[in-house]
């Protein structure tokens, strides 16, 4: 036992010593005991978790960021994955039916094939509206399922198309202010059958002006109006005039289209017309929804009934949504011109198409263009023009946006501006103006303004078209839905009844006040246009002469325009005379598939036209081509020719031809002509 002892006594002082630091000091070095198994630790943090008081540590920062280390993602791919799989978590989440749209979107991948047949995709539309079934109020508000959905009213049944109507009736109203479900709603009116429209139609009695002034329920309204009937589109439109119209269906079912009898008939009184379309129509001017046909429809019904400070409060609210000017560096001093040429790059790549030029594309956007530019200031009609800049060429080839043109090159005083943005665009596209039934619009109107042979009576109506009570003082018992008309013949000022003792010129209806054969001579000979078309027309004359479009445009190049506005032009008015007369020289042969251009329908019109206004180009032609020859060309479209230059009011042409002709009459060969003209001259 002592020995025991002292090895224990010494043992603890061998300890002592070596703990013991150089100060003679103790360390706190805790000493090491044997690692215990990993069972024994669990019953350990067990039994200290069960004591009283105790609390569990938190884990340190070093060991989160060690574990989430640990869990992140290495490759890649496995990056990926991991994305994939959180933006699916997120989804399951966010859409209560992610499930249904994956598996409709499968089957909307396989029905909305081309190469799919009738029967495989009548299946698959079946099976997809299986599993929609009751879900089709939820399923039209969803961005991808609507889709789905519009392509199974699309491609299926009639009765499964009536189902889906019915199902969403009650709530077709709202879903057409919703921004994906309103292309569903479009999509159901295009198939639905005439009972169903007019059930919409008369559900949207009352909403009118409300949908038109939501930006996505007023495409709807505008939809509904074109594929309404004549009665329908009233009813629809009548809602937009008072008060007592949205309230009364009964007071809508007027077969009465113009807003005057309208008013008459149903004895509204017209201030409070004047008033409720004014309120209607500035709130969809200052939200910009200006570019659906009925409200288009709606602003020309309200000129024929508005008085001078409505119409032109109305005009100057629409002036500034159809300009589009952008700043220079000038205007705006702060902006540098580097800074302004980058913007202008960064605008040229994502170009809109202005409102101008998306108004145009019906008659009534034309005409409220029309009368936009003519009761424009000319700081106003600058800006416009300005606007049209890099839309000139779709502008020219379209029906009505050429008219706007026309109207633009006829009204506008500022002719070296309309040279620097309309002429010149103009003359690197001449020969596919000539050539196109829009594009020679704007060319026919400065050789011969508004000449029935080129324009139809509704085309002259538009460009004559203005607001009457902004250019005269209408008496209260006149009619203001009459629009004022100014013939061209009164040229471009005229004296009214109130003014003509005074001996004051009052601004025409045209808006302008240069004269018109000054502006013509500004835009189509100093501009340089009027000689590139003579060179256009003397190097393609083959061509043109042939083409139903391109003739006009000889013509009243050969006859040196309206007015005598080419008379400078002799030049070339004799070689354009001498180019068409090169090609009637051309033998007759049936080797070669070109028709000769006496034999031509169009051509032969052309020359037999010029024969009787053009004596020179008569002279020449006779000299050139059909002296000694005219047994030849005394059959078909070219005998037309021949008794053209019997029946020319010239009596110097008819003893040119006459005796040749008459020896060719008595021997059978040539018929005589009729004695009364069944075409009309240019001059007539």
């Amino acid at each position: 036992m002592a020995a025991e002892k002292e090895r224990g006594t010494k043992k603890r002082k061998l300890d002592a010593s070596v703990g013991k630091g150089e100060g003679g000091t103790w360390s706190k070095k805790p000493k090491e005991s044997a690692p215990k198994p990993a069972k024994l630790k669990l019953l350990d943090a067990k039994k200290k978790s069960k004591e009283p008081g105790f609390k569990a540590s938190k884990p340190s920062k070093s060991d989160n960021k060690a574990s989430v280390r640990s869990k992140e993602p290495q490759t890649p791919k496995q990056r990926r994955l991991a994305a994939k799989e959180m933006s699916e978590a997120r989804k399951k989440k966010r859409k209560p039916n992610y499930h249904l749209e994956k598996e409709l979107a499968s089957l909307w991948e396989k029905m909305r094939r081309y190469n799919v047949g009738t029967e495989d995709r009548s299946k698959l539309v079946t099976q997809a509206l299986h599993k929609m079934n009751g879900k089709y109020l939820e399923i039209a508000g969803s961005h991808v399922l609507a889709r789905v959905l519009q392509t199974c009213v699309k491609y299926c049944t009639q009765e499964e198309r009536d189902s889906i109507f019915d199902a969403l009736r009650p709530h077709l109203l709202t879903l057409s202010c919703k921004k994906y479900a309103v292309h569903l709603v479009k999509k159901i009116l295009d198939h639905a059958s005439k009972k169903q429209l007019e059930w919409f139609i008369s559900s949207l009695h009352g909403h009118v002006t409300s949908l038109l002034r939501h930006s996505v329920g007023s495409s709807v309204v505008d939809y509904v109006f074109h594929l309404a009937s004549g009665s329908q589109k009233q009813s629809l439109l009548v809602e937009m005039y008072s008060t007592e119209l949205q309230l009364f269906k009964d007071l809508t079912l007027t077969n009465s289209g113009r807003l005057v009898d309208i008013i008459s008939r149903l004895q509204l009184q017209k201030s409070s017309v004047v008033r409720h379309m004014y309120s209607v129509l500035q709130s969809l001017i200052e939200k910009g929804i200006v570019n659906h046909s009925i409200v288009h429809k709606a602003i020309l019904e309200f000129f024929t009934i508005a008085d001078k400070s409505s119409a032109a409060d109305v005009i100057q609210q629409l002036l500034p949504l159809l300009v589009q000017d952008s700043p220079t560096a000038e205007e705006n001093p702060q902006i540098s011109a580097p800074e302004m040429q980058k913007k202008r790059k960064i605008k040229s790549k994502n170009v809109k198409e202005p409102l101008l030029a998306r108004m145009v594309r019906t008659r009534d956007g034309l005409k409220i263009c029309i009368i936009c530019v003519k009761h424009a200031t000319a700081k106003e009609r600058k800006k416009i023009i300005k606007g049209m800049k890099g839309h000139i060429r779709k502008l020219s080839l379209d029906q009505f946006g050429s008219l706007l043109l026309v109207c633009t090159l006829s009204v506008v005083d500022d002719t070296k501006l309309l040279t620097k943005i309309v002429i010149q665009e103009l003359q690197t596209m001449l020969k596919e103006l000539v050539l196109d039934k829009n594009g020679r619009r704007m060319l026919l109107q400065l050789l011969h303004p508004h000449s029935s042979l080129y324009f139809t009576p509704e085309d002259l109506v538009c460009l004559n078209l203005s607001v009457a009570s902004l250019f005269e003082q209408v008496d209260e018992t006149k009619d203001l839905s009459e629009i004022n008309q100014v013939p061209a013949e009164q040229g471009e000022n005229f004296l009214t009844d109130n003014n003509e003792k005074e001996g004051r010129i009052v601004q025409s209806a045209t808006g302008s006040k240069k004269n018109s054969f000054r502006r013509r001579h500004e835009l189509l000979v100093e501009s340089g246009l009027a000689e590139g078309l003579f060179g256009i027309c003397i190097d393609n004359v083959g061509e043109l002469l042939c083409s139903n479009f391109g003739k006009d445009v000889v013509y009243e190049l050969a006859v040196g325009g309206s007015d005598g506005v080419l008379q400078s032009f002799t030049d070339r008015i004799n070689a354009l005379h001498e180019a068409i007369a090169s090609l009637a020289v051309q033998p007759k042969t049936n080797e070669t598939e070109e028709e000769h251009v006496f034999e031509n329908f169009h051509s032969s019109r052309l020359i037999r036209k010029l024969v009787l206004n053009s004596p020179s180009f008569a002279t020449a032609l006779w000299k050139m081509a059909l002296e000694g020859k005219c047994d030849i060309w005394a059959q078909g479209h070219s005998s037309k020719i021949l008794h053209a230059f019997l029946q020319s009011s010239v009596s110097a042409i008819q003893d040119l031809a006459k005796p040749e002709l008459q020896l060719l009459m008595d021997r059978d060969i040539l018929k005589a002509p009729e004695s009364k003209l069944t075409e009309k001259t240019a001059d007539s």
